[in-house]
């Protein structure tokens, strides 16, 4: 049945993108240039920038009748900290130099960008500032080099600049399939009933932040009214993490092409068509005789025109996927998992107010494997599902302010009675956030 369902939502979007496709022109954002690279004729040596995010989330959802007798467990706390219904926070707080080798070598230029806000980046370690990103590029006459700590190319909504995302909080699929999570060790063996870890204390290392450390060859060319794109990079798979844990590479894929309509930067308009594919190896912590494969891979279609914004993106994976807190330590597992989004914008015209709609889907656990005690594997399901719907709003103070406001109806729910009994009362979410980039 989901499966049906995935299918009809790609064709709702397939007609609803074709239809936008034909009105007349004005081109999706570039995310490889515009983060990788700088113009030679306007770049500066060093550009001093960055964002701060300041926000309020407020979580609906009612106690639910855990194994631990908590209560309220994750997906029913906001994050990072998970330890509280709502709260204020920093969520960002970014801050960064770009530029080039001006008047040495335009052709080489860098990038360096530092997290000093309150997320799943700085609050494992103790709050600490982290690194995100810190690259060089070369840019030859037969392709683009960059090398350091940068994103990976990948699903639309997280290789886009995070100060310009259209919403506060990413989609389900995005957010537990794409933003991969480091356990300090993972046990060999898993209880059929394992307590809820409330505080996620086995997760002590910053999440992937889709980034990783490594070397991509990338560039874009013009054809006729398109703009193609491609990206070949090799990583560590080791997240935010310089150095390596084992000797295993992951190889990244990324292919786009743009009809060009017109305007430039982050919010220049256009039709993009992309597909990306992710493959790598991880090693358990916890027993290093243990490897276990993580593949990851989307397609989707991305439409801007003012007044009107359309995007639709399906993704899956095989492998390392996030259990949550009903098996804590069990990310090294063989399951495989899929998702979608799609979402639609309206720029009210003559007015500084935009409206949003995200519907969004992510099933997990759909062939529970358990890695060694194949006890543990029955006939009985363990596929658990996350619908949500966000409907919010932007107001934009200036061209570098803006406000979000989003609420979430959420119904997650689980074959497994214990997943589902810890997903019970899982309710709606609101938010705002005010983001100012300078």
């Amino acid at each position: 049945m989901k499966h049906i369902k995935v299918f009809k939502t790609t064709m709702i979007a397939s007609v609803v993108m074709s239809g936008l496709s034909v009105s007349s022109a004005s081109q999706a954002a570039n995310w490889l240039m515009l983060q990788g690279t700088e113009p030679a004729a306007a770049a500066g040596r060093a550009k001093v920038w960055g964002f701060i995010q300041a926000q309020y989330q407020k979580d609906q959802s009612d106690a639910g009748p855990t194994p631990s007798g908590e209560g309220y467990i994750p997906p029913k706390l906001i994050g990072p900290n998970l330890n509280s219904q709502q709260q204020f926070n920093v969520n960002r707080a970014r801050l960064g130099v770009r530029g080039i080798g001006m008047p040495l070598d335009s052709r080489v230029n860098y990038f360096l960008l530092a997290e000093f806000g309150n997320n799943g980046i700085t609050a494992p370690g103790g709050g600490d500032a982290h690194l995100t990103d810190a690259s060089i590029t070369i840019n030859t006459d037969a392709t683009r080099i960059r090398a350091g700590l940068f994103k990976i190319p990948g699903p639309e909504e997280t290789l886009q600049a995070i100060h310009v995302f259209d919403y506060i909080n990413f989609s389900e699929v995005s957010n537990q399939l794409m933003l991969e999570r480091f356990p300090q060790s993972v046990d060999t063996f898993q209880g059929a009933t394992d307590t809820p870890d409330a505080s996620m204390g086995q997760y002590s290392r910053a999440l992937g932040a889709v980034r990783d450390v490594g070397v991509q060859l990338f560039d874009s060319f013009q054809s006729a009214d398109w703009d193609h794109s491609y990206a070949v990079m090799l990583g560590n798979g080791n997240g935010l993490n310089f150095g390596d844990n084992d000797d295993n590479l992951d190889t990244y894929l990324y292919w786009s092409s743009e009809m060009q309509f017109g305007g430039k930067g982050p919010r220049a308009e256009g039709l993009k068509l992309f597909a990306w594919n992710h493959s790598g190896k991880r090693t358990n912590a916890y027993n290093k005789t243990q490897e276990q494969d993580r593949k990851r891979s989307g397609v989707g279609v991305k439409y801007l025109q003012k007044p009107f914004r359309a995007t639709f993106e399906y993704m899956q994976g095989d492998g390392m996927i996030f259990q949550g807190q009903h098996r804590p330590t069990m990310v090294f597992n063989d399951e495989e998992a899929d998702g979608y989004y799609v979402d639609f914008g309206y720029y009210i015209p003559n007015t500084n107010w935009e409206l949003d709609l995200r519907i969004d889907s992510y099933t997990r656990g759909e062939n529970f494997i358990h890695p060694v005690n194949a006890t543990l594997n029955s006939a009985a399901s363990d596929e658990s599902t996350f619908d949500k719907t966000t409907i919010g709003a932007q107001y934009h103070i200036n061209k570098k302010t803006r406000i979000n406001m989003e609420y979430s109806d959420r119904s997650f729910e689980s074959d497994t009675a214990t997943v589902n009994a810890q997903l019970e009362g899982v309710g709606a979410r609101m938010a705002v956030q005010l983001t100012h980039i300078f």
